[in-house]
This record gives structure tokens, sequence and C-alpha cells, in this order.
């Protein structure tokens, strides 16, 4: 189903449709209207010769020159040219499609003056799959993401690189084979489609839907980590998280319970201590908190996604441009910051259940590191070596990127959001993540076949997707293999599927 780009009601959920699953996109006929008379505007105080950063004077610390008008019909060009400026591989396809999706929908508010004919481009590339060849680094999170950006506005010039059917082509090869005629760039078109905080927003937009379904994957780690450590329920009882209020324990400890349902430990047919450890006990609280935090995160990142993130900024009715800093990565960067110290305090706190698994003076009578012969097997020992360097890695990446600017541009653009550094460190806190949660699960699986009590019926539908992918440790062989199937499940999704099916949404 076509995805109708209007300005306001962009979601993560409709992001992914476009940049993973290759959803058509729209731009709705109103905002078509609203870029048309915008511009047009534009047009009149360009005619008019009225001083416009950008537009007919330079950028950055060179603004307060007024170019000629000569200069204007090639500024946007030179432009483009001086902020490709990035380094290094290739950002994801997936990434570019997102970043795309987003600069339109800023256009369709009809406040960055650039022509139709350029949004309507971005558009077509998208549909007819047409995706530029970006370097990933480059961006200081404020101007927007300029760098990446601009490796973009080459395509509509008919330069650059750009992806077309699986192949990596000249830009303007990869334009001809789909169709599109390059529409070039006049005076507004290049900075309206770079000075945008657009990569880190989509970056950030497709990282918070991972995560999300990353919380849910530790929760159904936990719950069958409890079920195998014959853990006492009631920390779990959402009616104690309702007490305290915080919304994301509650929906925490719904989940878990979820999963657990059914089970001789849910029904209380199990002998279990008065209290658990923090570790077991807790969790409702710290994964809670680390939804909450998500949450945060989210309503930040659609507010972006659907504002206006440009500069300048033009009011058509009352004919005015306004300069400021609604590039500005910041309102963005400090959020993501924080999810991904969540996600990686969800992963210490899967790391701690996993040692209470594993060690025999912890684990309620499983044999020592999960294995039936200890001494000649060390059974899943070194799988606690991986996840300990997993997060030990997550540790150092969650340093807050937002704080660390460096001054640039003479000093004129002396406060920089370092967002981009926030989305990239944060996809590798994601993909150790994975690995983190895969272990734990695989863990938990070995404990609950030396159990003989009856499981949930989430625990049971995760325990047989496990099966079908990790065999049960009986004899000592190379982990690696395993850890790294775990990995790629928990990063599927196969489990979560699988567990919602029977428990209903962990959401």
């Amino acid at each position: 189903m076509t995805i109708v780009l209007d300005g306001t009601s962009l979601t993560p959920e409709k992001l992914i449709a476009i940049a993973r699953d290759g959803e058509q996109v729209a731009l709705a006929p109103a905002a078509l209207d609203r870029i048309r008379a915008n511009r047009a505007m534009l047009e009149e105080k360009i005619a008019a010769r009225e001083t416009m950063y950008g537009i007919n004077t330079g950028i950055g610390e060179f603004s307060e020159i007024v170019l000629t008008d000569e200069q204007v019909a090639q500024f946007q060009r030179y432009l483009v040219y001086n902020h490709a400026a990035g380094i290094g591989e290739p950002a994801p396809v997936e990434t570019i499609r997102a970043a795309m999706t987003g600069r339109i929908n800023v256009h369709a508010h009809g406040n960055s003056g650039c022509r139709p004919v350029i949004t309507q481009t971005l558009v077509e590339m998208l549909n007819r799959g047409v995706t530029p060849v970006v370097c990933q680094k480059g961006s200081v999170g404020a101007s927007g993401d300029l760098a990446p950006m601009a490796q973009i506005a080459l395509l509509l010039m008919g330069e650059g690189e750009a992806w077309y059917a699986g192949e990596r082509l000249p830009g303007a090869e990869a334009l001809g084979r789909a169709g599109i005629v390059p529409p070039g760039l006049e005076a507004r078109d290049g900075l309206a489609t770079i000075n945008g905080s657009n990569v880190l927003t989509a970056m950030s937009a497709l990282q918070l839907h991972d995560m999300d379904r990353l919380l849910r994957h530790a929760e159904i780690a936990c719950a069958m980590t409890l079920e195998a450590l014959l853990a006492n329920l009631k920390p779990y009882d959402t009616r104690l998280h309702e007490l305290r209020g915080f919304p994301g324990a509650v929906r925490s400890a719904r989940a878990i319970m979820a999963v657990l349902a059914g089970s001789d430990l849910y029904t209380g047919t199990l002998k279990t201590k008065v209290q658990d450890a923090y570790s077991m006990r807790s969790s409702p609280q710290v994964i809670g908190a680390a939804r909450d935090a998500l949450g945060w995160a989210r309503t930040q990142v659609e507010i972006e996604l659907n504002g206006v993130g440009d500069n300048p900024i033009f009011l058509t009715d009352e004919k005015l441009a306004l300069t400021g800093a609604n590039f500005q990565g910041t309102p963005v960067a400090l959020p993501m910051d924080m999810a991904s110290i969540a996600v990686t305090t969800v992963c210490v706190l899967s790391e701690r259940r996993l040692n209470r698994l594993t060690n025999p003076a912890l684990s309620v009578g499983l044999p020592a590191f999960l294995t039936k012969g200890a001494g000649m097997y060390s059974g899943m020992m070194l799988s606690q070596y991986t996840a300990d360097t997993l997060i030990v890695e997550q540790r150092i990446l969650s340093a807050p990127a937002s704080i660390q600017s460096i001054p640039a541009a003479a000093d004129q653009e002396d406060f920089v959001s370092m967002g981009m550094n926030t989305a990239m460190k944060n996809a590798q806190i994601l993909e150790n993540a994975y690995g983190v949660i895969g272990i734990e699960l695989m863990a938990a699986a070995q404990a609950l076949d030396f159990r003989e009590h009856v499981l949930g019926r989430g625990t049971r539908a995760a325990h047989d997707v496990i099966r079908r992918h990790v065999a049960f440790l009986d004899v000592d062989r190379p982990l690696h293999v395993d850890h790294t199937r775990m990995r790629d499940l928990v990063r599927s999704g196969e489990i979560l599927d699988a567990v919602e099916i029977v428990a209903g949404s962990l959401a």
C-alpha cells in the first residue's frame, strides 16, 4: 500500500516499510500545493534581490558575503560539491532510503523554498529503487547531516553514485536506467536538500524499532531464566509496579508473566525461595526503565520526522524568511544517547542472570556450567566470556556523543550535536545486544533441558525455536557457531514472533 507523505503523519513503522520493505510513497496533493506556493513566494524575493542566507549569500563563515546574480545561478552546485565531504564505506541502503523519506516529509510542510521538482525527484528515486551511495561518516549533526545529504543531492544533478538493481553505478547511469531525469539545482534547491538532521534521525527511527524488539527478547530471556532458576514470581505481580507508577515496569512485568503463563512456576506448584537476587527480582524495574527511555526517544524522533528541520525557513503567507537553527541534531541525539545506555543496562542485567545459570553455587541444582560432564567438559563456561567482552564494548560506546561538540567553520558553527556519532555507535551497541541476549537465551534453553516441570507457553515456544537452530550441548563443541546463530536468531525476530503467537503481544 502506498504511503502518503504529508509532513505530519510519518512514523517509525512507516519508515521501516519504506526503507526496508520497498513500500511505494506519494506526496500528498496538499503538500505539493504548499511547496509550489512557497517556491513562488521565494522567487518573488529572489527577483527583488532580498538578501537571504544560502540563496544569495555564502554559508557558514561566508554568510555575510552577498553573491551576484551570476553567482546565485551556480552557487547551489558548488555548495553541494563542497559539502559532499564524507569518508569511508557506504551507509546501508535502508538508512539512505529512510533519510530521503524524512527529507521529503520536511519539504511537504512547504517551508523549505525548493522547486517542487526537487521533492518529486526524491519521490521517484525511492519508488524506482535508485539509492545514492553515501559515506556514513562525515556529519557533525548540526547544520544538518550536510556531508551525507550532499551525496544524495549529487544525484539531483545527475552526478555521484547510486545503487540500482543491486549494482553500484555512476549516478547518471542509475537514473537513466530508472527513467528519471535529473532536475538540476537552482537557487535554494541544494541547501533545501541537505540542511537537516535527516540521516541521524532516520538511523535513530530504525534503531528504535529494533531496540523495542530487542527489549521484548530480553523479557523472554528473563522469563526462561526465571523458570530455570525456580524464581519467586511475586516481584512480577503488576500490582507491585502499579503502586510505584512507572509504566515501563508495569508493561515489563506483564510481558514476563505472559511468557510464563501455564508453567508450574506460574501456578505455584514449585517450591521457591522467599526472595531472589536483584538480577532476578528487579528485572521489570530495569527493563521497564529502558522501555520508558525508548518511549521518550521515540517521541523526540517522531517530532523530528514530522517537523521542519531546515534553515532558513520561509513562511508563505507572511512572505517572510526566518534564519535559525532547526537543523540542530541535539533533540534527537540526547534521547538516543539515553537509548544506548538503556540497551547496555539491559545487557548488563542479562549477563548477571547468565552468571546465575552457569555458576553451580547460584543455579539451584543445575549442573556446573550447564554440562553433564563437568571437568571433562566445560559446557557454557566460555559463553560468559563472550557476553562479557560484548558488554565492555557496549559500555565504552555508551559514553554520550551529544556532549562531544567540536567547533567548526571558523567558530561560526561552534556547537554541534555529534548526533551521527550517536547513531553509528548505537548500531554497534544494538548488534552486541543481539549477541548478549542470544547467549542468555541459549543458556536458559540448556538449563530448562535439565528441568522436568511443565514450562510456560511462551517459554516452550521460545525453547522450540532455539532448538531448531542450536542443539542441546551434550558434549563440548566449538561454541562460536552457536553464539553467532543465536545472535542472528534474535536479530531475525523469529523467537519473539513465535512467543507472541501463544502469549499475546509483549509490547
